[in-house]
């Protein structure tokens, strides 16, 4: 707490200055040239604009896994081990972790995301077609939602007859 009698020129440029009487103190408040920094968002963004200028996996690490280097490089890493492994099929990721440096932890995070998206599935040694073994495959299911999502789109836009104009315009009153 500062007990002033005067304003100092230099005090008012760093701080916001809040007075209060009895007695006359003034306390320094901090301002926004303090250097606060906003969090920036991690969220995958699918921008149409993005996704056109999508040329490498790098790009795609980056829009699928935004402001994590870590994340990104072992997306990388599990996406170009399973490209090029035999027959495209990976008994276990931990290796993955092992080799590239990076902890187990972000392996379970990156695993996981890829899980759910549906870019890679785990297979279960009861799967005839993978020769009883267990592991990790691509999957299809991403490029097939977001196929299905088209189809949709496409779908909705068509204007059929004048009881879909209707229910269209009852489901908007809904909201």
């Amino acid at each position: 707490m500062l007990v002033l009698g005067c304003y100092d020129q230099a005090l008012q440029e760093s701080f916001n200055i809040a007075l209060f009487s009895r007695p006359r103190v003034l306390r320094p408040i901090l301002s926004k040239k303090a250097g606060f920094k906003m969090k920036i968002s991690t969220k995958i963004d699918f921008n149409f604009n993005r996704i056109n200028r999508i040329e490498s996996l790098d790009q795609l690490a980056e829009l699928l896994f935004p402001q994590n280097r870590n994340h990104q490089k072992l997306f990388l890493a599990i996406f170009v081990e399973l490209k090029y492994a035999d027959k495209q099929f990976l008994p276990s990721l931990r290796w993955i972790a092992t080799r590239y440096n990076l902890s187990k932890r972000v392996l379970e995070t990156v695993r996981a995301k890829m899980r759910r998206l549906g870019l890679i599935d785990h297979v279960s040694r009861f799967n005839k077609r993978y020769g009883y073994r267990e592991g990790w495959v691509y999957s299809n299911r991403f490029a097939r939602s977001a196929l299905r999502l088209t189809e949709l789109l496409n779908k909705f836009r068509e204007v059929k007859d004048s009881r879909q104009e209707a229910k269209d315009r009852d489901l908007l009153k809904l909201f």
